[in-house]
């Protein structure tokens, strides 16, 4: 990537940033259904025990 378009990418991903607790949040909700529906990260179903 070139410079300018890496620093062009950073200063829009600085600009629209969301708040670390929003994310922290997303990021608890997305686990519980993860755990809920049996999906291990690799986002392949855990093995039937």
């Amino acid at each position: 990537m070139q410079p300018r378009t890496l620093h062009a990418n950073l200063r829009r991903r600085n600009a629209n940033a969301r708040h670390h607790d929003s994310l922290t949040a997303e990021r608890k909700e997305r686990a519980r259904i993860r755990s809920r529906k049996g999906i291990r990260w690799g986002g392949r179903p855990a093995l039937a025990a």
